[in-house]
């Protein structure tokens, strides 16, 4: 009768026990709420938008690409100065005394003097459709103590126009505009470049923030299975209390107890690796916190199917993937130096015209007869009257010509526009390449994301029962028709099968990363 007693009431414990309703967090999978608002100033809540925020701000990949642009800023400005106009002045004093070697060599004394002073001012530009123009004005003023010469001093000033024009090599194209047009589709590549490192880094961001989340539930998960374990070992050691479980039966418990807390040690271990994958994605590291501050990610991920359209992903990226679009920026390199080295084969035809007018004045000699003349007289003219001279074009000079150059045998140019069409030839077999590529990599994505959708249902089904077979084993072992070691399987299974449903929604999140990324750039 005592016996009977005793086993009724350690039953009696056991239903009592069994029927205390689990954490909530065990009833059903379940993301650990956001902390609340008071936490301490050492954590961080984070949405995943803020976080994709933040990394494209102090990101250093992505502050590195942010100067390509600025270069190829400055080599187009670079580019562009060959046109810019160029003033050229000169200013030049210079003197001579010469000997006298013959009665002929000018001068009464035993030398002749002579002094200059000269100034130039000038322009010269190079013209966007080939062409070159300079300007210049000379004013000179000279002394001499010849006697054969009739100004001293003497005023000369005069005025040149220069202007080359190329008629075929040349013409249309030449080695600066060549330059220009490459260095603005590099500056456009740059766009291409930082747009690619901006969509990599989010997506990098993106997958980081997901494992955080699961990481986080994933302790969740093993602090759930740690908690029915150490219910299990209360169970075992209130049957051993009233004598109806042999003291042997907790050491089993115990085991148990042990392997989880050493999984929930793992997965605190799991957190802190994503945490900190996370923060040198989205952190400023001059921060004096970068390594202490807490990430608390308060984005739930998303559990609900999503409709997507496969045909306007695939429309979408081959209309606006980056590695897309360098290729077809490498087309119109290639295209600007096959017209390039295309033009340079052509004869070299320039036009050329010079035009000057000058102007002289200053102290003139009246001579007398004889050879050369005794100077009876003087007269002055001007510096007004010489630029009056050339405003007047009174002394005119003109030359107009035309050259034609061509070389005989191969040339250079012929070699480099052969490379040149083969470079365009490779960069189109190139874009076919690509293009084949990105299609199947959205299809890829696509079925991965809708494998994914599907992996989340049967994960929730075979979570539930997992559930409702840990409660069934549990209630065979009240009844005394089941072992600890069923229960403890049947522990496990649930654990392994909430891991699991964690999984199929962590993947599925970041399918929907993929699929939103391989629209933009290519999956690295």
């Amino acid at each position: 009768m005592r016996i009977r007693l005793l086993h009724l009431a350690a039953t009696l414990t056991i239903v009592f026990l069994a029927a205390t309703p689990p954490p909530a967090a065990a009833q059903s999978l379940a993301f650990p709420a956001p902390a609340p608002a008071s936490q301490s100033d050492t954590t961080r809540r984070l949405t995943l938008e803020e976080a994709v925020a933040l990394a494209l701000e102090h990101n250093l990949g992505v502050q590195t690409s942010r100067f390509a642009p600025q270069i190829e800023d400055l080599a187009v400005a670079q580019a562009l100065a060959a046109w810019r106009p160029t003033v050229n002045t000169i200013v030049e004093a210079n003197g001579t005394d010469s000997p006298n070697v013959s009665f002929l060599s000018g001068a009464l004394g035993a030398r002749t003097s002579d002094g200059r002073f000269n100034t130039n001012v000038g322009v010269s530009q190079a013209l966007p459709w080939g062409g070159h123009y300079s300007i210049g004005w000379d004013s000179v003023r000279s002394t001499t103590t010849n006697i054969f010469s009739n100004f001293s001093p003497q005023v000369r000033s005069s005025l040149a126009l220069n202007y080359r024009q190329p008629l075929l090599r040349g013409f249309s194209i030449d080695t600066a505009r060549q330059q220009l047009l490459v260095n603005r589709v590099n500056r456009e590549v740059a766009d291409v470049t930082l747009r690619d490192a901006m969509a990599a880094t989010t997506r990098a961001v993106r997958y980081a923030y997901w494992d955080l989340v699961y990481a986080i539930a994933a302790l969740e998960v093993q602090g759930q299975s740690l908690e029915l374990a150490r219910q299990s070992l209360r169970n075992t050691r209130a049957r051993i209390d009233i004598g109806t479980t042999a003291p042997v039966d907790a050491i089993e418990s115990e085991a148990e107890v042990a392997l989880r807390e050493e999984g929930a040690i793992v997965a605190r271990a799991q957190i802190a690796t994503a945490e900190d994958r996370l923060r040198t994605l989205i952190f400023d590291p001059s921060m004096p916190d970068f390594w202490t501050l807490r990430i608390d990610p308060v984005s739930p991920p998303a559990a609900i199917a999503r409709p997507v359209d496969p045909d306007a992903a695939v429309r979408n990226a081959l209309a606006g993937r980056t590695d897309v679009q360098q290729t077809v920026k490498a087309l119109e390199t290639a295209d600007i130096n096959m017209r390039y080295f295309r033009n340079q084969t052509l004869p070299d035809v320039t036009a050329a015209v010079d035009y000057g007018v000058t102007g002289l004045g200053g102290t003139q000699f009246v001579r007398g007869a004889g050879f050369p003349g005794p100077v009876i007289g003087q007269s002055q003219r001007s510096f007004g009257s010489v630029l009056q001279d050339l405003f007047a074009n009174d002394f005119p000079t003109w030359t107009a010509s035309v050259s034609v150059s061509y070389p005989l045998g191969t040339t250079p140019q012929e070699a480099g526009l052969a490379r040149a069409r083969l470079e365009y030839t490779q960069s189109q077999t190139r874009l076919r390449s690509q293009q084949l590529q990105v299609v199947a990599e959205v299809r890829q994505t696509v079925r991965q994301l809708a494998t994914n959708q599907q992996r989340m249902e049967t994960t929730r089904v075979s979570r539930e029962a997992a559930e409702r077979r840990l409660q069934a084993e549990e209630r065979k072992l009240t009844a005394g028709t089941s072992t600890s070691f069923f229960v403890f399987q049947a522990q496990r299974d649930l654990a392994q099968a909430r891991n699991t449903e964690l999984l199929a929604l962590l993947d599925y999140n970041r399918s929907l990363v993929d699929f939103e990324t391989v629209q933009e750039t290519p999956l690295r």
